[in-house]
């Protein structure tokens, strides 16, 4: 049986911490486009207290959306052993594309996917560079797409990339701003021939809800109508966002496990998209509701679900590869996955588009599916 088994990861964080401070500075408005009554301090401990958000990482100017997505891809060949010339798609999660240091306009063309497969400097001509913009979810959705391409044996291996930078994309006058933050994450998934069938991705599924849900985050101007420097800010609806990811998330995540044969006491960690610590907290709760879980241990909940969130703030793509890489590499400490270990992924964001996936560690080192046996790529 093929398999799609992550082989290598990595990410970059950049070395810029912001902290919440930074914004003691800043002149807030309100929706209606008025200076907000509250003090900035007041402001920014409602905030910590609900995001749980003290800091999070800002990159410097002189680098772009797809500089900080190829150091992460290089990290994660490098991890992988596989020969860079031996990647046959790579599958590029972002929003922005690279924003313009100057109009701080967003750059789309060349695709970053494009540009990331330049800058590893990759001559294979049957690399096909693909772009995924799916919102904060799109890094798991790349991984959905590139695990259908290799069971298809459309590919033997795939590279996987997010990044994103938003401290280019924020209204500094939004008081929503200080959740989001920069960073990259990648993995190479390949295709594997195993004998147990459940090992690597097992199960996922996506759902899109954009009827009136594809407001709830948006770009639009500055809330202080004479900030004019950007038109590309984000905009979000915080109070829709938390209800709406209440409702579906929690039902979604379930399913899959259902459709797995899969119990929550099966998984050993989930690995949920760093959007804001309360909602995450809650998602899990309910998740664990659904199967009328108890615990008694009150760091359950922390232990089950690791956050990156207090120190890294939301960088929306990456977050979910860049958690899992630094568990990999035992950078979370006590957190740690080891070989036969089930985890559960999750994201959700503009759109609004939810996923999830079931990934099992294999349980010893397995032989590739393409160096066991010489059989031909079906293009």
């Amino acid at each position: 049986m093929i398999r799609s088994i992550i082989t290598g990861t990595g990410h970059y964080l950049p070395n810029k911490i912001i902290s919440n401070n930074h914004f003691l500075k800043h002149t807030f408005y309100d929706k209606k486009g008025l200076k907000s009554e509250k003090s900035n301090e007041e402001i920014i401990k409602k905030f910590q207290k609900i995001t749980e958000i003290k800091e999070r990482r800002y990159i410097n100017n002189s680098l772009l959306n797809s500089d900080i997505a190829s150091i992460a891809a290089k990290r994660a060949l490098i991890n992988s052993k596989i020969n860079k010339e031996k990647i046959d798609y790579i599958i590029s999660a972002h929003n922005y594309g690279d924003i313009h240091p100057i109009s701080f306009q967003s750059d789309l063309m060349p695709s970053i996917a494009s540009r990331v497969k330049n800058k590893l400097q990759i001559k294979n001509k049957k690399c096909r560079p693909y772009d995924m913009i799916f919102g904060c979810p799109g890094w798991i959705e790349g991984m959905i797409l590139a695990d259908q391409l290799l069971r298809s044996k459309n590919a033997k291996n795939i590279l996987i990339t997010s990044s994103e930078i938003l401290s280019k994309v924020i209204d500094p006058h939004d008081k929503n701003s200080m959740i989001f933050s920069d960073g990259a994450g990648a993995a190479v998934l390949s295709a594997i021939e195993i004998v147990e069938d459940n090992q690597g991705i097992i199960h996922y599924d996506t759902q899109c809800n954009n009827n009136e849900e594809l407001h709830y985050l948006t770009n639009s101007p500055s809330l202080n109508p004479n900030y004019k420097k950007s038109l590309v800010n984000i905009k979000m609806n915080g109070r829709r966002i938390y209800e709406y990811a209440l409702k579906e998330v929690p039902n979604m995540l379930k399913n899959i496990l259902d459709h797995s044969n899969f119990h929550i006491k099966d998984i050993k960690k989930i690995i949920i998209h760093q959007a804001n610590a309360k909602m995450d907290y809650a998602i899990l709760k309910r998740l664990l509701n659904l199967y009328e879980y108890s615990y008694s241990n009150k760091d359950f909940c922390k232990n089950l679900m690791p956050m990156t969130i207090q120190k890294f703030g939301n960088s929306s793509v990456s977050t979910v590869p860049t958690l899992l890489d630094l568990i990999l590499k035992k950078r979370m400490p006590p957190h740690e996955i080891n070989p036969g270990d089930t985890i559960l992924m999750a994201s959700l964001g503009a759109g609004m588009n939810i996923n999830g996936m079931i990934y099992r560690f294999p349980k010893k080192k397995i032989k590739k599916y393409y160096e066991k046996k010489n059989t031909s790529r079906k293009l």
